[in-house]
Order: structure tokens, then C-alpha cells, then sequence
């Protein structure tokens, strides 16, 4: 009972802070000039971004099936991968997509450690490559944030991002856990195949690039010139911005972000806003295939519990 209470508290509380952040960007912006815009792309560029999306995943499932046992065929894992995108859009705040993907990996494997430590491994190597991304362009774009203290948003995560790194690898904080332990028997197997792991963050990169083209996309549809340069860093910050667990799949987070460092560069709040929202709406429309896949599991299949867990 008090921990379905903490979860309901939790999810509120992501609640309330979407719903401020939004009421805070949204406040200081013409709504009706975000409508129009969001109308001037249309529907075929919303299609085309979610196709774009769709295949992200796909090439997302193929990173996950190198650092898997081969019996693994990439259709069941594009599967899963979409199966996670649609818990995650659809299903905010009740059960995390890597947990749903991981849940159905266990149902195959019997194997709790190998489950969790592949949907870690492949959730890591992505933000490997974005990570490396941000920091290899910061320096080529720095001049774009005009002095701004913003500036130091990426070193900082890159920062963080590797001294989370070290404490996990390299310390091993977590070996006391069995299933964690299980994890560093994983890694320790794993990176002696350094050809699997080159080939897994390559294809990272294309994921990066594809969610960065799709931001592209979009504001060539509205004619808003914005440097790839500029991408290549704004992302990556505002990617680890909303994934800190603080609101509903970062709504609002995200828009205030996308507000204030495109901001920066001269680009209107509503132009900024629109992105944004495109951003989302297209991803959110490309995770729901996945119900599709959700449902060819029968009932007999479907982590009817983890709603729960």
C-alpha cells in the first residue's frame, strides 16, 4: 500500500512540475502563433519525422542486437524496442519503456542479469555517442551561446557524464548487488569484443543524427535557419535536461529548454516552442506502432503486472 502511495505521490509531483513549466513557457509566448506554425508543417512533415522516429528504433534494436546472444532475430527486437517506445509515450510515469523491454528480453533469456545489463548496455552506448557528439562540437559552437552561462551546461553534463561512468565501471559502486554483479560479469564479456562495441556506437551515431534531422526537418518546413552546429549541442543538453526524472516524459522541461537555448541564437519563443512540440508530437505518433506489436504478444504474454511494478 505506502509504496503504490510513494508512486502516486511521484507521479504527481512529474505532474505538477510538467504543468508548471509549461504554464511558465507558454505563459510568455503568442499560443496562437504556435498554432499556425505547428499548422504550416502539416501533416506529410509530422509522417515524414515519425517515419524518421520509426527508424531510429530500428536501427536502435540493431545496436541492442549486437550486444545480445545471436539466437536474438532483429524483428523480435525492433518489436520490443517499440513495444518500450509506446509504454514510454502512452503510458508516462506508470512503467519506463527499458523496464517493459527488459521484462519481455526475461521472458526468453530466464536470465534477470543479462535482461537488465543488455537494456543498460544499449541504453548507455547511446548516450555514449550523444555525449561525444555535444563535447567534439561545443568547442566549434561555444561562440553561439554569446557568453551566456548556458555555456557551460555541456561541459558540465559531459562531465558528470563520465564521472557516473567511472564510479559505475570503474569503482563497481554497485557490485554488492546480485544483479547488478551479474552486469559487470556482462561488461567484462563484452568489452573484449571491441568490434561489437564500434560497430554498436556507429550505429548510436545514426540515431543521434536522425533525432537531430528531424529538428532540421521541421525548421526548414517553418524557414528557421539553425545551425547544424548548433544542433549538435542544444540536443544533446536538451536530451539529458528531460531525461532527469522530474516530469512527465519531459513535457515542459523540454519546451522551456528548447525556449531558452535556441533563445540564444535569436530564434522567437514561439518558433523555439513549436519545434519543440513538433519534436514530440512526431515521436509520440511514431511510438504507436508499438501498440500494435503489444498486442500480437496474446494475453498470455503481456506483463499485465507492470503496472504494479
Amino acid at each position: 500500500m505506502a509504496r503504490g502511495i510513494n508512486k502516486t505521490a511521484i507521479f504527481v509531483l512529474k505532474l505538477l512540475v510538467s504543468a508548471a513549466s509549461l504554464y511558465l513557457v507558454f505563459s510568455k509566448i503568442d499560443i496562437g502563433g504556435v498554432i499556425v506554425m505547428l499548422r504550416e508543417i502539416g501533416v506529410f512533415y509530422f509522417l515524414a519525422a515519425s517515419a524518421m522516429y520509426i527508424f531510429s528504433q530500428f536501427v536502435s534494436a540493431w545496436r541492442w542486437k549486437l550486444i545480445l546472444p545471436d539466437r536474438f532475430g532483429i524483428g523480435k527486437l525492433f518489436s520490443l524496442y517499440m513495444i518500450g517506445a509506446f509504454f514510454s509515450a502512452f503510458l508516462p510515469g506508470v512503467v519506463g519503456g527499458d523496464v517493459v523491454k527488459a521484462y519481455y528480453l526475461n521472458k526468453d533469456t530466464k536470465k534477470v542479469g543479462l535482461s537488465i545489463a543488455s537494456v543498460f548496455m544499449d541504453r548507455y552506448l547511446g548516450y555514449v555517442s550523444l555525449m561525444t557528439t555535444g563535447i567534439v562540437a561545443f568547442p566549434f559552437a561555444v561562440r553561439y551561446f554569446h557568453g551566456s552561462v548556458y555555456k557551460w551546461l555541456m561541459p558540465g553534463i559531459f562531465a558528470s557524464f563520465i564521472g557516473g561512468s567511472v564510479l559505475f565501471f570503474g569503482l563497481r559502486i554497485g557490485r554488492r548487488f546480485r544483479t547488478v554483479a551479474d552486469f559487470y560479469d556482462y561488461f567484462a564479456k563484452l568489452r573484449k569484443r571491441k568490434d561489437l562495441i564500434t560497430k554498436a556506437l556507429l550505429l548510436s551515431f545514426v540515431v543521434q543524427f536522425l533525432n537531430i534531422g528531424m529538428v532540421m526537418l521541421f525548421a526548414t518546413v517553418i524557414g528557421q535557419h539553425i545551425p547544424l552546429l548548433v544542433l549538435f549541442v542544444f540536443l544533446p543538453i536538451i536530451v539529458s535536461i528531460t531525461t532527469i526524472p522530474i516530469s512527465i516524459s519531459g513535457v515542459g522541461v523540454r519546451e522551456g529548454a528548447f525556449v531558452v537555448l535556441l533563445g540564444l541564437i535569436g530564434v522567437r519563443p514561439e518558433i523555439a516552442a513549436s519545434l519543440s512540440l513538433s519534436w514530440f508530437f512526431s515521436t509520440f505518433v511514431g511510438s504507436s506502432p508499438g501498440l500494435i506489436a503489444y498486442m500480437f504478444y496474446g494475453p498470455d504474454k503481456r506483463p499485465d503486472s507492470l503496472t504494479s511494478v
